[in-house]
């Protein structure tokens, strides 16, 4: 990717390069100079005056029954992230697959892919790597959107197929004009191992229309762990987004949006990394409220999201033979993914409310391979995979008592999977030889499962005197299996073949529960679930080839949360989450599971100023099944326990500039996430050793509104 980004192009600014520079930050002071020379001076009456948020996020409590709702644009603690996985991990309960310093794969309650569903605006964006190397969380960049919602286990019908650990949904609200206004926000960070990162987000509208502009930039080089050893991690990856909204009444809305990105990763876990990024979406929605006193709301959706990725082993490291790579290669794969949803909302007095509808996605897969003598772009497209589906969902709220609700859902769908053989094939976990000059298509196989039903009951209550809620939901979801599951296992055409032959849908059955407290200065919250999987869907692996096969499973566990006000200025929190999975068939622990985790939070904010402190405490994990994992880790072992403690400061210099500092794992704390890839020789790591985490990392972050 090229040092100028499309934001500073956007921006008219000077080049941004791979480092904070003098001329980046002149194209800062350029956009706030008008707005800080203003200090606090009354704004037009057009647009409310913004106000920064003080407090830097340490943990992330829950919303409401199943549900967490978080600002992503809000200051957080570890450093801000670069992508959706990281930002994530704030949340109890989630966890993530390492792959370099950006990239991560997120993982809820130890359940990964396709079972955790990403949504961006409503639409699913899929990665193209047989890997995952190129993860739909590496493609979202957290402070472009303005909500992060986060619907825990099979509790919702309304948002897709397959969610049995839940559902993510990152999502930018609709601009409100009722005067003709302007709005700009924007942020800069910088930090150890040449971090920075630049966002900005442009809003004009008045009552009819608006036009909503968001892009950002995001580097970092190689980080060092806790031992001052140098890990592959660098990256580079910028997006842009535009939205042009028509709203001729305050009851309806139009909006066409398009988008585009790109960048590159090193990963020192990996045989590759990866040279290109790049992403272009276009959408168009349509909503209409209020049409009948029984009508509410009318949703339409149509939408098409290209993943362009490139792998290669000699562009961003020294080429070095070993595993199934003898020689330099590239690969470049694509996969399209377009989709519709149509949805009503159905309201019967106050009491009764329906959400039912259809969406369809339509997904296919195609590869190209080349080497430096030989580049991948003069090769033609070769379709290796396409996936359809098609469901229809009905999702009934019920307000029995003022103080009781029951809400339930029931969803049907089909999915089909069609997987082409060509004339030449892999061999091994990145080996790409050279295509022939056309492909030549040997054969095609299809599956298909017609009928795939899911559901769910919730039973909500309220205490008296209104401080209380508790809730008990059962829900059953049966997912098809992936591209990943069926297609990529080793990437090997006898192993895939079998995978897409004989794979059985997995069926999860899960009870969740929990509860919430709240009084004047503090909050109290639990949630816990227990499930039973059959068919659920395991890779084994041995040397560099991996096999996908159905076992039973059952899987248990909860997350905690709690904060106290202990005087006007500050506030303690704390968070606990522990996994646990049993692979009943073969009598062993579930692999992939992260160990028990709390973070302990104290934080300040009091006028202008604001600080606070995060200890992050991690157990040891002694159940593991060596060699059993996903497509993208396997278990390798146990893993020792850490602590990690960080440092956070900020000062609000005015309604419109805050800026914060801070320190992350102050005490340059050697050490390595359960989940984690194995190393890759090629960069110095034998197989079967994790990847340390950061050192001590600096970093220092301005927040602007106007």
């Amino acid at each position: 990717m090229t040092a100028l980004s499309l934001p500073a192009r956007a921006l008219g600014c000077a080049p941004l390069s791979s480092h904070l520079t003098p001329g980046a930050l002149a194209c800062a002071l350029l956009l706030t100079g008008p707005a800080l020379a203003a200090g606090d001076a009354p704004t037009a009456p057009t647009a409310p005056v913004p106000t920064l948020r003080d407090v830097v996020v340490t943990a992330v409590h829950d919303h409401s029954p199943v549900q967490v709702v978080a600002n992503p644009k809000q200051p957080r603690q570890p450093v801000p992230a670069s992508d959706a996985a990281d930002y994530l991990k704030t949340i109890p309960g989630f966890s993530a697959i390492r792959s370099g310093g950006s990239n991560s794969d997120p993982v809820f309650r130890g359940q990964f892919g396709s079972r955790l569903p990403l949504l961006t605006n409503g639409t699913q964006l899929l990665g193209a790597c047989p890997g995952r190397m190129d993860a739909p969380s590496s493609y979202i960049s957290p402070e472009t959107f303005d909500a992060l919602t986060v619907v825990k286990g099979p509790q919702t019908v309304i948002w897709g197929p397959g969610a049995s650990a839940g559902v993510v949904r990152f999502d930018r609200e609709r601009p409100d004009f009722t005067e003709p206004g302007v709005r700009f926000s924007a942020s800069l960070q910088g930090g150890s191992a040449d971090r920075n990162d630049q966002n900005v987000d442009l809003q004009a509208g008045n009552a009819q229309m608006y036009v909503r502009v968001t892009a950002n930039q995001s580097h970092g080089q190689d980080y060092q762990d806790g031992n001052g050893r140098r890990v592959p991690s660098a990256w580079d990856k910028w997006n842009a987004d535009v939205a042009l909204g028509f709203t001729p009444d305050a009851d309806t809305l139009l909006e066409l949006s398009a988008g585009a990105g790109d960048g590159e990763a090193r990963y020192g876990g990996r045989g590759m990394d990866g040279t290109q990024f790049q992403r272009d979406s276009w959408g168009l929605r349509f909503e209409k409220t209020h049409l009948t006193p029984w009508l509410t709301k009318l949703e339409a959706q149509l939408y098409r999201n290209r993943a362009d990725h490139v792998m290669d082993n000699f562009s961003l490291r020294t080429f070095a033979p070993g595993g199934s790579m003898a020689m330099p290669m590239a690969s470049n794969v694509r996969r399209d993914t377009s989709g519709a949803r149509l949805a009503a909302t159905l309201q019967w007095q106050p009491d009764w409310q329906l959400v039912t509808g259809l969406d369809a996605m339509h997904s296919p897969h195609e590869k190209r391979a080349g080497s430096p003598s030989q580049h991948y772009s003069a090769k033609p497209w070769q379709r290796d995979a396409k996936f359809e589906g098609l469901g229809a969902f009905a999702e009934l709220s019920w307000q029995a008592q003022a103080d009781t609700r029951w809400v339930g859902g029931l969803r049907l769908d089909r999915a089909k999977a069609w997987r082409y053989t060509t004339a030449s094939t892999t061999t091994g976990m990145g080996a790409m030889p050279a295509m022939p000059t056309m492909p030549t298509t040997t054969g095609t196989d299809q599956r298909s499962r017609t009928a795939l039903p899911s559901g769910f009951v919730r039973w909500e209550h309220t205490l008296a005197p209104q401080s209380a809620l508790v809730y008990v939901g059962l829900g059953h979801v049966q997912r098809f299996p992936d591209y990943w599951e069926l297609i990529s296992p080793g990437n090997s055409a006898a192993n895939a073949g079998n995978a897409f032959a004989t794979l059985r849908p997995e069926k999860t059955t899960q009870l969740d529960l929990g509860a919430q407290w709240k009084g004047a200065d503090w909050q109290l919250w639990t949630s816990a679930y227990v499930g039973v999987v059959r068919d659920y869907i395991l890779f084994d692996y041995a040397a560099m080839k991996s096999a996908v096969r159905n076992v039973d499973a059952r899987t248990a566990g909860f997350e905690l949360g709690a904060s106290q006000r202990l005087s006007t200025a500050w506030t303690a929190q704390g968070t606990l989450a522990y996994s646990w999975g049993r692979n009943s068939s073969d009598d062993r622990p579930l692999p992939q599971m992260p160990p028990l985790e709390a973070r302990l939070g104290l934080d300040y904010a009091q006028g202008p100023w604001s600080a606070g402190g995060l200890w992050r405490l991690v157990a040891a994990q002694h159940r593991h099944a060596n060699g059993q994992g996903n497509v993208v880790g396997r278990d390798l072992g146990a893993s020792a326990g850490f602590g990690v403690l960080s440092l956070h400061a900020g000062y609000r210099i005015n309604n419109h500039l805050k800026l914060a500092a801070g320190v992350d794992n102050l005490l340059d704390k050697n050490y390595a996430e359960h989940l984690n890839l194995a190393g890759n020789a090629g960069f110095g790591y034998p197989g079967g050793v994790r990847i340390n985490e950061p050192g001590r990392t600096l970093w220092l972050r301005a927040d602007m509104q106007f």
